[in-house]
């Protein structure tokens, strides 16, 4: 199924009882919505969307320029759309659960729109307007933009490569899956194939489309997410795997600390997909968070 935003289609998926559906609609608050990472797109969910639907009514979207959606052309603002996917579907309140920067954009959503958010969910997340530090860059470098030649990835950066190879896309993602998936304290065997070869997928599909094309720009809330936690009013959960990148592990004790009367789960031996790695346990906690946060 798609919607269109602003001229580009936007496919999501939705499920959940009919009744639900049909309550949630117009001013309900019964809803839920997942947000995929940048490195993946809305299957990252798929555990967590099909237990969430036995209860609730569930939607999950791939952002503009990602998964089945359309090209993102023109200045991109993620939260904007995110609030226009509510909009569509006629969901006047939900819980947004958001992992990596698609956590950030939740949480923008939930500034620019707190009525309209009724909990959030922040998994592995980023932060708008967070500086990340140079350490954790450096490690970037060195680790995942080292597996393909300097000169091939400027032009596949710019999206001005006349040809994107596949090996160099494969490069890519499997060092970015092994970086921050796995962890960059962690091996390729700490995740199972299963858990491999889906986020390197999902991660492939991220890399050759971005390379496709030259990136639009991007704009946020303004002012920044960053320095605006206190205004956030949703209950809120954050999870953190505590094998992640230490840099984007710092951000989600930022968000606990920073969002008031937020909750900080951590998963050991966990990388930056938990809903991928640990979809159980993921699915435990979120199904507490939103049977407490809509039923209270």
């Amino acid at each position: 199924m798609t919607i269109v935003v602003d001229g580009v289609e936007i496919a999501y998926e939705e499920a959940g009882p009919a009744t639900g559906r049909a309550m949630d609609r117009g001013t309900g608050s019964g809803a839920v919505v997942f947000v995929h990472a940048s490195v993946g797109d809305m299957r990252m969910w798929d555990h967590q969307f099909r237990s969430s639907s036995e209860r609730h009514r569930v939607i999950r979207y791939d952002r503009r320029g990602f998964g089945r959606s359309g090209d993102a052309t023109g200045e991109v603002c993620h939260h904007e759309d995110l609030l226009a996917v509510l909009d569509a579907l006629n969901i006047g309140r939900a819980v947004l659960v958001g992992a990596s920067m698609g956590g950030g954009y939740a949480v923008e959503a939930a500034l620019a729109a707190p009525s309209r958010v009724a909990g959030l969910v922040l998994v592995g997340a980023g932060l708008p307007g967070h500086t990340w530090p140079p350490e954790m860059l450096e490690q970037a470098r060195e680790r995942v933009h080292s597996s393909v030649p300097a000169d091939r990835l400027k032009s596949y950066r710019h999206g001005t490569a006349a040809h994107v190879d596949p090996a160099d896309v494969r490069a890519m993602a499997e060092a970015h899956t092994l970086w921050q998936v796995a962890g960059p304290d962690r091996g390729r065997d700490a995740l199972s194939d299963e858990v491999w070869e889906a986020a390197v997928e999902m991660c492939e599909l991220v890399f050759l489309r971005s390379w496709s094309v030259p990136s639009p720009p991007e704009r946020f809330l303004d002012p920044p997410a960053a320095g605006r936690l206190a205004e956030v009013s949703a209950p809120t959960l954050v999870i953190n795997g505590l094998s992640d990148v230490p840099g984007i592990q710092e951000v989600s004790r930022i968000l606990a600390k920073g969002i008031p009367g937020a909750r900080l789960l951590e998963l050991p031996s966990t990388g930056h997909l938990p809903s991928v790695e640990r979809p159980e346990q993921v699915t435990r906690a979120l199904t507490a968070f939103i049977t407490e946060t809509l039923n209270p």
